[in-house]
């Protein structure tokens, strides 16, 4: 067995865990010990934008979960990837940079997360960034992630804002600085030129010179080391069976995601005892939350064959292939750096009186039922989904062997006001698509198609059709009742030495893109676990108890 010791262990080197590492060696005298279970971000695709497309089922930069097949959802196991090996999800993600609405911050404190508002939290969001525009009201400058326009948007993408604002959308500059109301807005990039700013390359690459932090790769965690309720470090395998056991002399650093946090905290006895009792596993610490409360965004596509569009379908072939990719290597533009989407929206239903749909729409269509791959003539699509879901579902182990995946049931479309706010989302998108700015263009609409034109058709496109927007949250969740996992200040409860900080400790998803908001929670993390009062009580009680 090889053992190792340092202040902090940081499970997971994604997003959350990226930022944390960095933050936290900033000071010479603290060690960390970042351990990742996949590998380094080496794939090719990772680093090109568009290469987005070719990594979400990949096997060895995904976790190939699929969801627990459901009756709402037509009985289908929907995959469900989160990011593998450095970067996590943010090395695999669509590149959308999107801040939330204020109140989603302020409803966490009103829920019971103590200081977690909108207020609190900007100046993290700006710490984060740099916006490649320039100085900015709310937008940082000299943040770790570079967040871009995009560069030369088809003119397709052009038709589609005028036609927005025909329907009643303004257009809005920046999203992530202006009053949003119902809106449309070209999507901003975690770009840095021709290559994604991921958390991998814009926080951990330049700490990773630093003498007192260790990376460590290919590391699967299977159970956190426990002193009664005190967590002392980690047990694992490396991916040559080797077995590893490393030793948190002031904390425990949880940043596995909304999969991986949970599924570790229940193989090490931490959860529900009904949950942890049908898995095989001794209950140590009864914390029922755990695993609960998941939700995520739950997105369907309108699609539509064009003409004359410079559409992603017709510059990804042959000889306009060849011209994309010099156009990429010389000038850093073209298809080649386009994002998941070009254009943004959100819009309001008749059944909200605020915002309650957000559009993604891309200059590009998609085989049905294979990801990344184009469809050979040129097509746009228009994805929607509802920004605040009622619905909930869970994540749970059902058995103690450590390569069992676990049991992901989002619980998708489980509510009425679920359903029917995301037909009433594709009434909206079609009406944008019939404007006369944008109509030029069309030759059909392929998907859902023009046969599906009552309620009850669209609900069942919707029902077969919809997939992950990929953005979940909430399964450790951060509040003060019974059911919250972590303090405000993201501790577990009925432990000590231990934390989460990913964007499982959310308490209610964002209505927006949840990449942005993770960088800020752990931004304000790092600060919170670096004040003198928490490193000094970690300290303390790891002295007195291992």
């Amino acid at each position: 067995m090889k053992s190792y010791t340092a202040d902090y262990v940081i499970v997971g080197a994604g997003t959350a865990g990226c930022v944390l590492a960095n933050r936290l060696t900033e000071d010479p005298n603290i060690k960390v010990i970042l351990v990742e279970a996949g590998e380094r971000d080496r794939h090719p695709f990772i680093h090109v934008p568009a290469g987005f497309v070719r990594l979400l089922d990949h096997p060895t930069v995904t976790w190939r979960y699929h969801t627990q097949a459901d009756a709402e959802t037509s009985g289908r196991a929907i995959l469900f990837p989160r990011g593998r090996g450095l970067g996590g999800s943010s090395a695999i993600n669509g590149l959308l940079y999107v801040r939330p609405f204020a109140e989603d911050i302020d409803s966490w404190e009103q829920s019971g997360a103590n200081g977690w508002n909108f207020d609190n939290c900007l100046p993290f969001y700006s710490r984060s960034e740099t916006w490649t525009e320039g100085s900015s009201p709310q937008r940082g400058t000299h943040g770790p992630i570079q967040v871009s326009r995009v560069n030369n948007p088809p003119e397709i993408c052009g038709a589609v804002v005028q036609a927005a604002q025909k329907t009643g959308l303004d257009f809005v500059d920046d999203p992530n600085r202006d009053t949003r109301g119902p809106s449309i807005w070209y999507y901003q990039q975690t770009r840095d030129g021709r290559r994604r700013s991921s958390a991998a390359r814009g926080y951990l690459r330049p700490a990773m010179a630093r003498p007192n932090l260790t990376v460590v790769t290919g590391l699967q965690v299977s159970r956190l080391e426990m002193n009664g309720t005190h967590v002392s470090g980690i047990n694992g395998t490396t991916s040559a069976d080797i077995p590893v056991q490393i030793r948190a002399t002031r904390e425990v650093i949880l940043s596995a995601g909304v999969i991986g946090t949970p599924r570790l905290l229940e193989m090490s006895g931490i959860g529900d005892k009904d949950v942890l009792d049908n898995a095989g596993i001794k209950t140590r610490i009864a914390l029922p939350g755990v695993g609960n409360n998941l939700q995520d965004h739950y997105v369907v596509r309108l699609g539509y064959r064009v003409r004359g569009a410079g559409t992603a379908n017709e510059r990804s072939h042959g000889l306009a292939l060849a011209r994309e990719m010099m156009r990429y290597v010389v000038s850093g533009t073209g298809v080649l750096t386009y994002s998941a989407a070009i254009v943004g929206g959100f819009a309001q239903t008749r059944l909200a009186t605020r915002p309650d749909v957000q559009f993604v729409i891309a200059p590009g269509s998609f085989v049905a039922g294979r990801i990344g791959v184009l469809e050979s003539e040129p097509g746009v699509s228009c994805g929607v989904w509802q920004m605040r879901p009622e619905s909930r579902g869970h994540v749970h182990l059902t058995s103690s062997e450590i390569t069992a995946a676990p049991t992901i049931a989002p619980s998708y479309l489980s509510t009425e006001l679920d359903r029917n706010t995301m037909v009433e989302g594709l009434k909206i998108g079609r009406r944008i698509f019939a404007q006369p700015e944008v109509a030029r263009y069309i030759v059909d609409e392929t998907v859902p198609g023009r046969q599906a034109e009552t309620d009850e058709a669209l609900l069942q496109y919707v029902r077969d059709n919809g997939s992950t927007v990929y953005h979940a949250v909430g399964t450790c969740r951060m509040g003060d009742d019974a059911m919250s996992v972590v303090d405000s200040e993201m501790r577990v409860r009925g432990t000590t030495g231990l934390r989460i900080v990913d964007g499982s400790v959310m308490p209610s998803i964002t209505s927006t893109n949840t990449n942005a908001t993770v960088l800020m929670l752990a931004e304000r993390a790092a600060d919170m676990i670096r004040s003198p009062m928490a490193a000094h009580a970690a300290s303390t009680y790891s002295k007195e108890t291992i």
